[in-house]
C-alpha cells in the first residue's frame, strides 16, 4: 500500500510539473533610444578695436573667438541679432556717453559646424573691420555694442 501511495504522488508530481510548463510563456520587450541633437555655447567672444585718426586707415579687430560643442552628428546653425545699435544699414557701436554719435562696423563669422561630441571643442571665425572714413572724424571716447549670436543644430 505505501508503495501505490508512494506511486500516486510521484505521477501527482510529475502531472502538477508538465501543467506548470505547460502554462509558461514569455514576451518581449522592445527598447529604444534617441539621441538629442544639440549644440550649445561654451565661451563667448570679444571683439575690440584701437581708433587712432593719426595713423588713419581702416582697422581690423582684435578677435577672442566663441567656442562651441554639437551632438556628434548634428551641424551648427548660427545666427545674430545684428547688435543692439544696428541702424542705417548697418551695424553701430554707440558712444558711451552721446547716445546720437556711432560708428559703423563689419561683423562676420564662420564656424566649423561638424559636431563630434560634447568633448569636442569647436571654434568660430569672427571678423570685424572699421573703415577709416566711418572713424576718422568721430568723437573721442568709448564706443560700444553687444550683438547676440544664437546657434541651432
Amino acid at each position: 500500500m505505501k508503495k501505490f501511495i508512494l506511486a500516486v504522488a510521484v505521477v501527482l508530481v510529475i502531472v502538477a510539473m508538465g501543467t506548470s510548463a505547460m502554462a509558461a510563456d514569455n514576451q518581449t520587450v522592445a527598447v529604444s533610444a534617441t539621441v538629442v541633437g544639440v549644440c550649445q555655447f561654451l565661451t563667448g567672444g570679444t571683439m575690440a578695436f584701437s581708433l587712432d585718426p593719426s595713423v588713419g586707415g581702416d582697422v581690423i579687430g582684435t578677435a577672442t573667438q566663441p567656442t562651441f560643442w554639437c551632438t556628434r552628428g548634428a551641424t551648427a546653425t548660427i545666427t545674430d541679432n545684428n547688435g543692439l545699435h544696428f541702424g542705417a544699414g548697418s551695424r553701430r557701436m554707440q558712444h558711451a556717453t552721446s547716445a546720437t554719435d556711432f560708428i559703423p562696423y563689419s561683423f562676420t563669422y564662420t564656424a566649423n559646424s561638424a559636431g563630434s561630441g560634447r568633448n569636442t571643442t569647436l571654434t568660430m571665425d569672427l571678423a570685424s573691420t572699421v573703415v577709416a572714413a566711418d572713424y576718422l572724424d568721430a568723437l573721442a571716447g568709448n564706443y560700444a555694442d553687444t550683438v547676440t549670436l544664437t546657434i541651432n543644430p
